[in-house]
């Protein structure tokens, strides 16, 4: 749930999410993110929580795995193209899909993995208490894999002056895990190529926090 268009938003999280992905057929390529791929895949299949699952790439990937997947996001217009997405990928018996403005309410239940992936927005969002909620629905033996941006593209700093990009010490220290029930595998920085929708090659600087809870 990550955006670079640099345009001023208004509106519920819903409304500027679901008039951002009306602006195009498809935002995202449909591919799942690479350190999903990375973290995820010799993890062994279970249950799967998703936020923020856009067009749903990360959700078709883990189905494909042999997970069963809660993906959820704000906007229904992502949701409709993800489910789109599953059903031609033949797998949308494995994924439910939900929408939650997750700053309100957050899926029930308890999980094997839960993924957050670029849970960046406008506004008032309240990410690390949406954090620590991915940490609490993460069943003992299970993995929560919280993956972020560390810096802003060219130019959209000045677009965005009150953006806040946590490094990964920062995102850890907000879940405020409780001491000795989670075992830290990865926080760490990590250099990341991206093309923009208009072809442009950016250096990013993103953050990877994966953490297993013990108990």
């Amino acid at each position: 749930m990550s955006d670079h268009s640099g345009q001023t938003q208004e509106g519920t999280q819903e409304e500027i999410w679901d008039a951002r992905y009306r602006e195009n057929e498809r935002v995202w390529s449909g591919e799942p993110n690479a350190a999903l791929v990375r973290e995820a895949a010799d993890l062994a299949p279970g249950r799967a929580l998703d936020l923020g699952c856009g067009e749903g790439g990360d959700a078709v990937w883990l189905a494909r795995q042999g997970w069963r997947v809660t993906a959820v996001d704000v906007s229904q217009v992502a949701l409709d193209r993800a489910a789109g997405h599953a059903a031609e990928a033949g797998v949308a018996d494995r994924v439910e899909w939900q929408r939650h403005d997750l700053g309100s309410s957050f899926p029930a239940g308890e999980y094997d993995l839960v993924s957050a992936h670029f849970l960046h927005s406008y506004g008032e969002f309240p990410r690390e208490r949406i954090l620590r909620a991915a940490a609490a629905a993460v069943a003992p033996g299970g993995v929560l894999l919280v993956v972020g941006h560390s810096d802003m593209p060219p130019g959209m700093a000045e677009r965005h002056p009150d953006a806040y990009l946590p490094g990964p010490d920062e995102v850890l220290a907000g879940l405020e895990l409780a001491p000795g029930a989670w075992e830290v595998l990865r926080c760490e920085e990590h250099p990341r190529v991206q093309t923009a929708p208009d072809g442009t090659i950016w250096n990013r600087t993103d953050n990877t926090v994966k953490v297993r809870r013990k108990v």
